[in-house]
Formats: C-alpha cells, structure tokens, sequence
C-alpha cells in the first residue's frame, strides 16, 4: 500500500464533504469502492463554521491505495471532482511511501453503529477489533465526534507502541468503517500528548 497525493484546486467545499467526495471518487474510479485496503485521507480545510470549508494551496486530496492501482488511479489528475456545488479540479499526483512509525494516529475511527454510540462502547468495539487482529499496542482515545450532519460518529484513535509489522498492518488494514469516508486512516505521529485535544 502507498499514498497517491493529488494537488488540488478550487475555493471551497461543503464542510460536510466526505459523502459526496466518495460519490465523485468512486464515479470517477469504479473500482474503488471494491479494492480491499483503500482509503480516502481527509481533506486538510479551513477551521471554523459555516456552511463552506475554503481549500487552502496546501489542500491534497490523498488516496492510499495498493500499488497496482497507482497507474488506474493517476486518470484523476485533469478531471474536475463534482463536490457538492463545488468544483475541485484534480491535478497531478506523487507517490509516498508508508512509515511505519512507533505511534500512528487517525483523526477519526468511525463505530459500526449509525447512531451516537456510547463513548466507553465504542472504545470497546475498537479493542476488540484491535485484539482480534493480534495488535500488540496501547489505543489512546480522543473526544467523540459526529460528522456529516450527525450521520457519522467515531473518535479520534492514536495506537502507540507498535513494532514495525504491526505499524505496517494498521497503514495497510486501518480500523473501524467507511475508509472512504476518511475514517480509520492511520499517519504517523510523533507524540501521544495531541489525540486528548480533539
């Protein structure tokens, strides 16, 4: 597995992106949705409320992706991505290569229920699968959070203590559901003191 990291362009996009960047992603790459391991970063957006998340000259649009599919995927850069009522123009896409640090952190793991789950559930759900992985590591939990108009619940999730194996596991399989979505999409991180702060 590997990171294809597009640039991107356009003003904004609707801060409850997440489902319709999949809806276009997948439209544009119907063999997406079916490729075991893949998965959508998320979009790195202005802070605050409103309605509108402005795109920054720092915005990518990151896919991580088994290595075959790079050549499948790089038809993206020069298509425009129908987000919402926004336009995101594609360009062109690098390769990074996976580092299996010590620490990894998520920014969300999404639960499996559709509705708000109990806070010490969730954390449940997530040891358990974790352990039925055989994840030797200590998971630290953020504060709960819900996304795209509440449709969505999870936590942020940092997994610290990892051998290399077991790191390069968690980048490949991530946790949780809905990795198009975002959810469940390890990076590497240098400190635990972050995941607390929401």
């Amino acid at each position: 597995m590997v990171d294809l990291v597009f640039a991107v362009a356009g003003r904004a996009v609707p801060r409850g992106y997440r489902g319709a960047l999949a809806t276009a992603l997948t439209e544009a790459l119907p063999w997406l949705a079916g490729t075991p391991g893949a998965a959508v970063h998320r979009l790195n957006l202005s802070a605050g409320g409103g309605s509108e998340a402005l795109l920054s000259h720092r915005t990518r649009l990151t896919l991580r992706l088994p290595r075959e599919r790079l050549d499948a995927a790089a038809a993206l850069s020069g298509r425009r991505l129908a987000v919402g009522e926004h336009a995101l123009a594609v360009g062109e896409a690098e390769v990074r290569e996976l580092r299996p640090f010590h620490t990894l952190y998520a920014h969300v793991v999404a639960g499996s229920s559709a509705e708000a789950p109990d806070e010490l559930a969730f954390q449940r759900e997530v040891e358990a699968e974790i352990a039925s992985r055989g994840w030797p590591c200590r998971a630290i939990f953020g504060r709960p959070v819900s996304l795209e108009g509440g449709r969505l619940h999870g936590a942020p999730v940092m997994l610290d203590g990892l051998l290399p194996d077991t790191a390069e596991a968690v980048l490949c399989l991530g946790l949780g559901v809905h990795p198009l979505l975002g959810c469940g999409v390890f990076v590497p991180h240098k400190s635990a003191a972050a995941v607390g702060s929401g």
